[in-house]
């Protein structure tokens, strides 16, 4: 028997907040919106969920359309529903967190936006609807879980030094930290091992090059670690 309702429901998006490492900063994937409300505005990649699909399924799709990415990491973030924060209709969004290393993926804007760009995290433009909230939110949970959960290394490439890896953790953490203790601290986790490789191209003198372990990071990932630093 079919079932109707007699109460109206909210409209449901999915926002995502998309971080990556480049040229020494944190940026934010955005993209330019085309249609209105706030045409020309800049925003977080995003849109309607279909009936047919799950949540993660619809930020996954919409990622794509909007600007090129998939196969990243994402996870959920939390909800947002105030009554106001969307002039259309009253809209509920679910928000998500992705974390991308730059090599092999492309960004290119699709649908119903102008353009998809990165912007350093520090220095975002004025955001659509309440997505700077979201934003910040997105924020503070990527600096909690890198404390406890190894997720960072989504951002690094496959071979990175111990200098990059130590970068990565102040620019989330936005401070600087003591290179002998987070080393040691880093190396005792048992996530990371030393390859026999050295940088290539660098005009500094070449460090050795390092890998995450992948069964330690499942490990980890599931179990999670306390990184005191």
């Amino acid at each position: 028997m079919a079932h109707t309702y007699q109460f109206p429901r909210p409209a449901l998006t999915v926002d995502v907040v998309v971080f990556a490492l480049d040229d020494d900063q944190l940026q934010v994937m955005l993209i330019e919106r085309d249609l209105e409300p706030f045409a020309g505005r800049w925003a977080l990649p995003g849109g309607f969920v279909r009936v047919e699909e799950t949540l993660d399924q619809a930020a996954r799709r919409e990622l794509q359309e909007e600007t090129g990415l998939k196969d990243i990491f994402l996870e959920q973030l939390y909800t947002f529903g105030d009554v106001c924060r969307d002039p259309r209709e009253r809209v509920v969004t679910v928000a998500y967190f992705a974390l991308v290393n730059l090599v092999g993926h492309d960004v290119k804007a699709c649908t119903d936006a102008r353009n998809a760009a990165w912007f350093p995290a520090n220095d975002l433009p004025r955001l659509a609807f309440d997505h700077r909230q979201i934003f910040k939110m997105a924020q503070e949970r990527l600096r909690m879980k890198v404390r406890y959960q190894p997720v960072g290394f989504e951002l690094l490439p496959d071979r990175f030094t111990l200098r990059q890896l130590q970068q990565m953790y102040e620019l989330i953490l936005d401070r600087k930290l003591d290179k002998r203790n987070f080393r040691k601290k880093m190396l005792a986790t048992g996530v990371i091992q030393e390859t026999n490789e050295i940088e290539k191209g660098v005009a500094h003198r070449a460090a050795r090059l390092y890998r995450f372990d992948k069964r330690a990071y499942r490990r980890l990932t599931k179990q999670g670690f306390k990184l005191d630093i």
